[in-house]
């Protein structure tokens, strides 16, 4: 069984589309907010963590819709198509809101096109594990993890490149247009290449044939289990053995006990990064005086990550994924020490980012698949959404309390402070988690090696 390339790629334009906005609105709605409207550190990051907000609610619940409905395009295209064309009218009216610094227009557009990004996020993602079979999935969320840094490259780059000065401020206008660009030209070709329904159609008997080996593999598994207990015990029956074998187990207290201390790293690194990346185009251009060449330093981060993730297979396969995590907290948390130091940019920061995107990917590529060894027996889906909702209450927290911090203290070099704390929480909380270590195999092709839980 081979992956189909070119459909996996022509899925993948959904999250081209999706991370090319993110990168977007991370970077330019904050400077947005300081530059054009004034608005302080504390309500910048309160209005930056509202997308998580929203996550939090509306990726579960159009998750859950997206599976129930059925039309002629299939389950999860009409909400990809309706959600890229709200998004893309409401997103026009962003760099107008800027430049006739209307506040209540570009509130009411960042909700609306916040909304409409919220939306089709959960049926763009499962739209790949729907057209792909299982032991294919691996290889081509690989795929769809390389489009999602191209996409958010071309982001970054249209900032350099199109951002206008005006007077004294800056004009986004075309920055916002070549987003839109790509976000329909992306979903464009991929309705006229993905035909959802006669797709699924067409793949029935291999999913079928997936389906039940699962099965297949799920009675072994309890005839396996069934067949212990007998010659173990030998006192209860079939019947009651097997319906034993089914029954979820709950986690021992030392495996829940690591179980919460990994889950507040997620929450601590989550907290350190997530900080930096959304303060990160204010603090280059009040600290270092980047303008728009702050864009240079996160594309080297992103660059560096996605170019480390085969190596750190390799690394977790030879000393385990708790020893790998640390590893990439101590990269990022000297990166953080040393970014202190710099008052004024300087080449020597690259080399910052570089180690900041290796220690991120370091910890991306070791940490959930942690949690799934820490769950298994269990409700795996149950912690998996544990574990989301631990990382996505960080990406709450931090952008409200970081810019509370800088507000307070009135300088953008507390930023860097405030991630090496968070980060040297993590590692500390790290060293307590005593289960869920594993070295994983090494991966049969080198491109699953970007099978990464976004």
């Amino acid at each position: 069984m081979k992956l189909n390339y070119k459909r996996t790629f022509f899925i993948g334009l959904a999250f081209l589309s999706i991370s090319s906005f993110w990168q977007l609105y991370d970077n330019i709605i904050p400077l947005m907010l300081k530059n054009t409207f004034g608005v302080g550190e504390t309500l910048t990051g309160a209005i930056m963590a509202i997308d998580n907000v929203l996550a939090l609610i509306m990726l579960p619940l159009f998750g859950a819709l997206s599976d129930r409905v059925d039309t002629r395009l299939g389950k999860r295209t009409p909400f990809i198509i309706f959600g890229t064309f709200i998004a893309v009218i409401c997103m026009a009216f962003l760099p107008l809101a800027d430049r006739l610094k209307s506040l209540p227009m570009f509130f009411i557009a960042l909700g609306m096109v916040l909304l409409a990004m919220s939306t089709y996020r959960s049926p763009a993602v499962a739209l790949m594990p729907d057209l792909t079979p299982k032991p294919l999935r691996s290889k081509a969320n690989a795929v769809i993890n390389l489009m999602g840094a191209v996409g958010g490259l071309f982001a970054l780059v249209s900032i350099r490149l199109f951002t206008v000065e005006s007077g004294p401020g800056k004009d986004y206008t075309w920055v916002f247009l070549a987003i839109a660009l790509l976000m329909i030209g992306s979903v464009a070709v991929l309705v006229s290449t993905i035909k959802e329904k006669k797709l699924l159609s067409e793949l029935a008997d291999e999913l079928v044939e997936e389906a039940e080996e699962d099965k297949l593999l799920s009675h072994e598994t309890d005839q396996a289990k069934l067949g212990q207990e007998q010659l173990a015990g030998g006192q209860e029956n079939k019947e009651s053995v097997k319906a034993k074998s089914k029954k979820k187990v709950k986690l021992a207290r030392e495996v829940r006990k690591s179980l919460v201390f990994l889950l507040a790293s997620v929450f601590l690194w989550f907290t350190a990064y997530n900080a930096v990346t959304t303060a990160f185009s204010r603090y280059a251009q009040e600290v270092w005086k980047l303008g728009t060449g702050f864009t240079g330093p996160l594309m080297v981060a992103i660059v560096a990550a996605t170019l480390s993730f085969i190596p750190i297979g390799f690394i977790s396969s030879k000393i385990g994924r708790k020893k790998t995590i640390l590893a990439g907290i101590c990269l990022m948390s000297a990166s953080y020490f040393a970014g202190i130091w710099f008052a004024n940019y300087s080449a020597w920061l690259n080399i910052l980012f570089v180690m900041i995107g290796v220690g991120w990917a370091s910890i991306n590529v070791n940490s959930f698949p942690m949690v799934v060894e820490m769950s298994k027996g269990t409700d795996i889906g149950k912690y998996t959404g544990i574990y989301y909702t631990f990382s996505m209450l960080a990406q709450v927290f931090t952008p409200v309390f970081s810019g509370f911090l800088i507000e307070t203290i009135g300088s953008y070099r507390v930023l860097f402070p405030y991630a090496v704390v968070f980060s040297i929480l993590s590692f500390l909380s790290m060293l307590m988690v005593r289960h869920g270590d594993h070295k994983p195999e090494k991966k049969k092709d080198l491109l699953e090696n970007l099978d990464v839980a976004d």
